[in-house]
């Protein structure tokens, strides 16, 4: 168990908790990012509200590309919190589930969508995580 800002990592992840974090995702995530982790249409281009809609994390999305730290405090805080404390002027539509879901349940979220990925995209992923360790 390795502790990475306010989240801890546990390896390797069950079929327990994957099959947890897929309930999880289906109950909090898809409604936006899609039942199976497609995204929303034309995530790449601005809605009239201004804002991206939800991005696929899926092998074609960018989640994939972002350490774990970084996946849990944009899900835990909310993406404009997250941002803002960066100084990325953007307008996210993430909201945050700090108040809906335990830490432990985002970490199961982020384990199911981590579990679909291709394994060469997982390790992209590792390598993102480690280095966000060292910062």
């Amino acid at each position: 168990m390795a502790l990475l800002g306010t989240m801890v990592l546990v390896s390797p992840v069950s079929a327990d908790e994957i099959a947890e974090g897929r309930a999880l995702y289906v109950e909090h995530c898809a409604a936006c990012h899609g039942v199976n982790l497609e995204g929303a249409p034309n995530w790449q281009s601005r809605g009239p509200d201004g804002r991206f809609p939800a991005p696929p994390h899926d092998e074609t999305g960018h989640t994939w590309h972002h350490g774990d730290a970084m996946l849990f405090d944009y899900t835990h805080r909310g993406g404009q919190a997250f941002l803002d404390d960066l100084g990325v002027r953007f307008d996210s539509g993430m909201p945050a589930f700090d108040d809906v879901l335990s830490d432990a349940e985002i970490e199961a979220i982020l384990a199911y969508i981590r579990s679909t990925w291709p394994e060469r995209m997982r390790a992209f992923q590792a390598e993102r995580t480690a280095a966000e360790g060292a910062d």
